[in-house]
Formats: structure tokens, C-alpha cells, sequence
């Protein structure tokens, strides 16, 4: 048995991957900028520094004006350009300490500030492991609790049902008032078998989130899965007065599922075709084969599902229309699992007031 992740992405790694993002994004402004405003001060630099040599320009052309009218010579005596060189060059070499202490100042505040995002991204990832694990903690200990109780309480509910069967087979034909009573105990029955699918849809649902989810998918014949699903529920699609029929194909249809998992998808979409459709209705169950596998249809002459509630019917919990109530529980949420488990796809078309139909589908064997 391999474990499967209902879920077509799980939350964990989409958090991660998210944060990840997250980080690089901000490293890529904060990069863009620091450049930017490293461009900006590099201007402002340069352009002061263009502007003093603009200045000492005009300065020694003036002093070069004067000497020129003190001597009458033509000529800039040699001494003072020595002494101008001298001045360039160590202009030339300030500016050059200058700048290297700049270029160590930004390198050291890089650093700085990416030993801060470190250590707050360590703290971060420090506090999220912990919530993590404190969280999985919680829910294996809810796990263990519900696993527990479940156990007990199904222990109960077969008590009841077995001690609902025994009053049926005790109560003689000649007992006054023996037919409300055997309607009452077969009430029992009912509601005992109700309590227990209930159950067994908070386990599946527990079991789902934790993305233990068994599936056993072996080579078996689809078209037998839909005879099994309309011999279960003649009965009482003929008590209510609906017709119920089912078209499938000749010869087997062979395709790769679990068995019982999607006998249980089945099983409730059929259920609720017949919960939400009229007395003289009709559910019609189709099984058809497609160039990846094969397709499975429910459809039904009932209420049919508004349109704002179609791209979340399929939700864990998710509440539709009083008029609308196909969405209140578990089941279909139960049925997107394990279809997405088997690698197949399940969806609805529907109309108000004319019906409504559920398909998904399997990959081939």
C-alpha cells in the first residue's frame, strides 16, 4: 500500500517555496537598491570632484595671468609647475584612498546587513520548525484520540444494530403494534448505519490531511464496478419512484483503481443523485472509454447546483444553498481524494432546476 497526498500541492512545501521567493525578492531590491544608490552618491562624487578641478582651473589661470604681467615672461616658471604636478598627484591620491575607503565602508555594510537577514532568516526558520513540529505533534495526538474513539464508539453502534436486528427477528406476527415497532427498530438500523459512514468519512478525512490516503490500484474490470453500484441501489432508487438505469459498454473495461475506494466514489454520487432528485426522476449512470483511460458519469433529473457553487462543491466543509445541499459534507471532498489519488480527475455541469451531472475519470490499466 502506498500512502497518497490528496492534496495537488502540499501546504508545507508551497509555504517553503513561498518564503523562498519571498527572500530572493527582497535580496534582489535591496541589491537594485544599494546600486541605485551607490549610482547616486558615484554622481554626486564625481560631479563635486569635476567641479573643484573646474575651480582650480580657473585659480591657476589667474595665478598664471599675474605672474605672467609681474615677470613679462610668457612662460610659467618651472618651480611652479613642479608644484602643481606635486598637488595632482596627491589630489589623485586622496581621491584614490578616498574611493578604496568607500568601496571597504559599502563592503562592510553589505555584509552587515546580510548578517542581519541571516540571523533573522535563521530565527525565522528556527520558530517556523518548532511551530511545525509542535503542530504535528497536536495532530498526531488528535490522530491517536479520534482513531481511539472511533474505535469505541463503532464498538457501541454495532451493539446497537445488532441489538436493533435481534428485536426484528423477536417480534412475532400476533404482537398488537408489532409494525411501528419493527418500524422503529429498523429506524435504529438506519441511523446506527448513518453514525458509522460518518465516522468513517472523519477517518478518511484525517487520514487525507495527513496524506496517509491508501490506495491499492490494480488491473480489474470497470464496467463489473457500475453493475455493483446499480444492484446497490435499486432498491431504493425504485422506493422513491425514480428510474434508474445505467449504460455499459459490452465486455470488460479494464482499468487501474482501487476497488472498495472507488466503489466509495461511486456510492456517493449515486447516493446524492437520488437524495437531491424528485419522486418520478431519473438517475442515469454512464461508464465510457477515452484515449487516457476511462470516464465515469452520474446524472441525475434534480435540483441541480447554482453556478457560484460549482468551483467549490468539491471543498473540504464547503456550504452551498439551503436548496443546494450537496456541498454541506464530506462526501464529495472524500471523492476528489481519491480520485486526484488514483491520478484521475473529477468534475460537475449542472443547471438549476435540471439536474445535474458528476464525472471523473481513471487512467488505464
Amino acid at each position: 500500500m502506498a500512502p497518497n497526498d490528496p492534496k495537488p500541492r502540499n501546504e508545507r512545501s508551497e509555504t517553503d517555496s513561498s518564503l523562498r521567493e519571498e527572500r530572493d525578492k527582497t535580496d534582489e531590491e535591496l541589491a537594485i537598491r544599494n546600486r541605485s544608490l551607490e549610482k547616486d552618491a558615484d554622481t554626486v562624487v564625481e560631479l563635486a570632484r569635476v567641479r573643484a578641478d573646474d575651480l582650480l582651473g580657473v585659480a591657476r589661470a589667474k595665478a598664471d595671468a599675474k605672474l605672467r604681467q609681474s615677470s613679462g615672461s610668457e612662460q610659467v616658471p618651472e618651480s611652479v609647475a613642479v608644484a602643481r604636478a606635486s598637488e595632482d598627484d596627491e589630489v589623485s591620491s586622496a581621491r584614490a584612498a578616498a574611493d578604496d575607503k568607500l568601496d571597504a565602508e559599502r563592503a562592510e555594510e553589505k555584509r552587515a546587513v546580510m548578517l542581519l537577514l541571516t540571523i533573522e532568516r535563521e530565527d525565522t526558520d528556527e520558530r517556523l520548525l518548532t511551530e511545525r513540529t509542535r503542530s504535528d505533534h497536536a495532530v498526531a495526538s488528535r490522530d491517536d484520540f479520534l482513531a481511539i474513539v472511533s474505535h469505541d464508539v463503532r464498538g457501541i453502534l454495532g451493539n446497537i444494530a445488532m441489538s436493533s436486528d435481534l428485536l426484528m427477528s423477536m417480534m412475532p406476527p400476533s404482537v398488537a403494534g408489532e409494525s411501528g415497532a419493527r418500524e422503529e427498530a429498523q429506524r435504529i438500523r438506519r441511523l446506527t448505519g448513518r453514525m458509522n459512514r460518518l465516522i468513517g468519512d472523519l477517518l478518511d478525512v484525517v487520514s487525507m490531511e495527513s496524506g496517509k490516503l491508501s490506495v491499492v490500484a490494480t488491473e480489474q474490470d470497470a464496467a463489473s464496478m457500475l453493475v455493483e453500484t446499480m444492484e446497490s441501489f435499486q432498491l431504493r432508487a425504485k422506493a422513491q419512484a425514480i428510474v434508474m438505469t445505467a449504460e455499459i459498454p459490452d465486455g470488460p473495461v479494464l482499468a487501474s483503481f482501487d476497488h472498495d475506494r472507488i466503489l466509495q466514489v461511486l456510492n456517493n454520487l449515486v447516493g446524492n443523485a437520488l437524495k437531491f432528485t424528485q419522486k418520478g426522476g431519473n438517475v442515469a449512470l454512464f461508464l465510457t472509454q477515452t484515449a487516457q483511460g476511462i470516464q465515469f458519469t452520474v446524472r441525475d433529473s434534480g435540483c441541480g447546483i447554482a453556478a457560484h457553487h460549482l468551483d467549490t462543491i468539491f471543498e473540504r466543509f464547503s456550504q452551498a444553498a439551503q436548496n443546494d445541499r450537496r456541498g454541506l459534507g464530506l462526501g464529495l471532498y472524500i471523492a476528489r481524494c481519491i480520485v486526484d489519488a488514483h491520478g484521475g480527475r473529477i468534475w460537475v455541469e449542472s443547471t438549476p432546476e435540471q439536474g445535474s451531472a458528476f464525472h471523473f475519470t481513471l487512467p488505464s490499466a
